[in-house]
């Protein structure tokens, strides 16, 4: 962990390279330091997986946004980042804001075309269930 998870409306498929947002997201999360200027996630840990939504409903169905001189045809990208407990309320405003920033930077140019949504929620708490196979950490870990 962490693992930030992406569903967004698949028509921003057409608009703009999700994969790119996904490694630009990754970046930020490895550059991403503490108060104490440690590293907030390991680089091993690091996930961004990303989902066109199958079925979607957006607001209104269009009507706002075709009054407004749009298309209607809203699009919408959720963020969650989850993440496991112990840091500090600084630490998830830092890591907020700076993935907000990569994710705003992205989507700049679709923002000024058409109506979107971006919501971005961290997620923090003990799991009660937590099992890890991986032979990803000791590529990071050598000395």
């Amino acid at each position: 962990m962490p693992h930030l998870v992406i569903l967004y409306t698949p028509q921003l498929d057409k608009e703009t390279n999700i994969d790119v947002l996904c490694r630009s997201l990754a970046n930020t999360m490895l550059a991403a330091r503490d108060e104490s200027d440690a590293a907030v996630f390991p680089p091993g840990g690091v996930r961004v997986l990303a989902f066109p939504a199958a079925h979607f409903a957006v607001a209104d169905d269009g009507s706002a946004g075709r009054a407004a001189g749009g298309t209607g045809d809203y699009a919408f990208v959720y963020l969650q980042l989850r993440m496991a407990n112990g840091r500090t309320a600084a630490t998830h405003t830092r890591v907020g804001d700076a993935l907000l920033k990569t994710t705003q930077t992205h989507f700049a140019d679709i923002f000024e075309k058409r109506h979107i949504g971006i919501t971005l929620q961290i997620d923090e708490g003990v799991p009660v269930y937590d099992a890890k196979h991986s032979n990803l950490h000791p590529l990071f870990n050598k000395v």
